[in-house]
């Protein structure tokens, strides 16, 4: 019927490749990577079940999703001296996995129901959280913090997803592919070309 699911374990998946190869330059062994994978793919998801009060947590309701996890780190660490050779590979996982994770956690906000306004927010957090725990982890500045487009990318994209679900006949299906395309899309050109937000500077 809808392939939300598949999706989420994908999802899951491209992030923990990404959280796992974000430990490339620190002395860290397998399990380390491993934990970090593991954060990366859970922490956002996690955080929004919280605040939604949704229990069990989808990864402790589902061992399919440590399965997942499972998955994406054995293959960081089976090929990462190939993921590492291509320069442009942790930016294409992270990717890949905000988009996918902005947009089920608008759907799994909206099945709650809650406001739209809200499952934006959701949405976003689902997305951007895990990289936050990722880089605190790795010591580095949280990626929402530098002056990229990140987070803008994933409010955009569920947004847009909200718009064409609630004002538009559009089948759900494609919805979701034209949603999650569409911060892919921003997020790659943002990076190409060095686009960002106007900076926050005291006058």
């Amino acid at each position: 019927m809808y392939f939300q699911y598949p999706l989420e374990l994908i999802g899951t998946f491209f992030f923990a490749i990404s959280g796992a190869l974000a430990m490339q330059d620190k002395e860290h062994d397998w399990f380390g990577a491993a934990f970090t994978g593991f954060v990366t793919a859970i922490g956002g998801g996690t955080i929004r079940d919280i605040m939604l009060g949704s229990y069990p947590l989808v990864w402790i309701g589902d061992i399919h999703f440590l399965y997942a996890v499972l998955a994406g780190v054995v293959m960081a660490i089976v090929f990462f001296r190939l993921f590492i050779k291509l320069r442009r590979t942790f930016l294409l996982f992270d990717t890949l996995g905000i988009a996918f994770f902005t947009i089920l956690g608008v759907e799994k906000a909206i099945a709650l129901e809650v406001k739209p306004e809200i499952a934006a927010i959701m949405g976003m957090f689902t997305a951007v959280m895990g990289g936050v725990i990722r880089d605190t982890l790795t010591n580095e500045l949280p990626v929402i913090f530098r002056k990229e487009i990140y987070a803008t990318a994933c409010l955009a994209g569920a947004i847009l997803y909200l718009l064409l679900d609630l004002h538009t006949p559009m089948e759900r299906n494609l919805n979701l592919i034209i949603s999650i395309s569409f911060i892919i899309i921003i997020r790659l050109l943002a990076v190409k070309f060095k686009l960002a937000l106007p900076g926050f500077r005291k006058r």
